[in-house]
């Protein structure tokens, strides 16, 4: 048993990504956990508030090709759903040899839980569970919903200039907004303000919700804090297009681990309005759609101690069953 906080890089497909692994037992379950964006590492959450964790799994975070840590020397023709999905693969087939372990489980949010979605349906061999929040389903409909959502609420509050803003924007087409990346974040940046990223009154702006828990963590150098400043961005231009094209319930119909959604009722970014639907659709041994009644977009934010509990209970119990079918995870 030993005790392990380390950050390092790691080549995967090529191309050096930064790593970060967390645990206080390094026989634990090992959990990768996927961020979202594209462009927008997770290292600062799971390491400082959700620290905890590691009492009972490894855990295991990375900066994927395009961003933070991974930015410098990341090219655009580097940039697609399918590359990220190898690498997420290499990456799992990594920590297994590492840790001795023949399967581990993953946690993705928002893109990361379309990228973790097919990494489970694509290489299933390493996958112990999937457990997706902020869970992507359908991203023509999930553009159209967002921003009708925006629309109305700017409507409703009498907020003539973030309704001209959107009118001039327009309606997204094939989930792509005029002025793309741009079109983009106004569309997101009025959302959040009425509460379609979190119910949670300071949590209703981009600069609250993202800039400061980045740059106050502490966990990245000021080269990553540049990957990530320069490598949101070009990420999103880049990738945008194909990821709002996504149909998860036709291109990844059937998966052959526990699957596990754990979305807030309040998300209008990918709107829960989706997922009954979506859940519906798709097919697992086991699979479980847990409603985080006062959550947004990331219910291990704003519901974290009921998040990791759940987490903790579904994990622990899949390891120890795979355990007694000599699978060790």
């Amino acid at each position: 048993m030993t005790a392990i906080d380390q950050k390092s890089k790691l080549t995967l497909g090529g191309f050096p990504h930064k790593i970060h692994i967390l645990t206080n037992d390094d026989t634990r379950p090992v959990v990768l956990f996927i961020h979202g964006g594209p462009g927008v590492p997770n290292r600062h959450s799971i390491m400082t508030a959700h620290r905890d964790l590691a009492d009972a799994f490894t855990l295991v975070c990375y900066d994927q090709r395009g961003t933070g840590g991974s930015y410098r020397g990341a090219k655009a023709d580097d940039l697609t759903p399918e590359r990220l999905v190898r690498d997420a693969a290499e990456l799992a087939e990594k920590l297994c040899e590492r840790f001795n372990k023949d399967k581990l489980f993953i946690v993705g949010g928002s893109w990361g839980s379309e990228l973790g979605t097919q990494l489970a349906y694509l290489y299933p061999k390493h996958i112990a569970a999937y457990l997706g929040y902020g869970q992507m389903a359908d991203g023509v409909k999930n553009e159209e919903i967002t921003y009708t959502f925006a629309l109305e609420r700017a409507r409703e509050s009498g907020d003539a200039k973030s309704v001209k803003i959107l009118e001039n924007l327009g309606a997204p087409t094939y989930g792509q907004y005029k002025n793309g990346f741009d079109g983009l974040m106004a569309q997101r940046k009025i959302m959040t303000k009425y509460g379609g990223y979190s119910p949670n009154e300071k949590k209703r702006n981009l600069i609250a919700s993202f800039v400061k828990p980045i740059i106050l963590s502490g966990e990245y150098s000021l080269s990553d804090l540049l990957g990530i400043i320069l490598g949101y961005k070009f990420s999103l231009k880049v990738m945008w297009p194909k990821i709002a094209d996504t149909d998860l319930a036709k291109e990844c119909p059937k998966l052959e681990m526990p699957y596990f959604i754990f979305d807030g009722r309040f998300d209008n970014n990918t709107p829960a309005s989706l997922m009954d639907e979506y859940f519906a659709k798709i097919e697992a041994p086991r699979k479980e759609l847990v409603w985080f009644e006062e959550s947004g977009h990331n219910p291990m934010s704003d519901e974290p101690e009921r998040f990791k509990t759940l987490m903790r209970e579904k994990f622990q119990q899949i390891a120890i069953d795979a355990a007694k079918e000599g699978v060790k995870v």
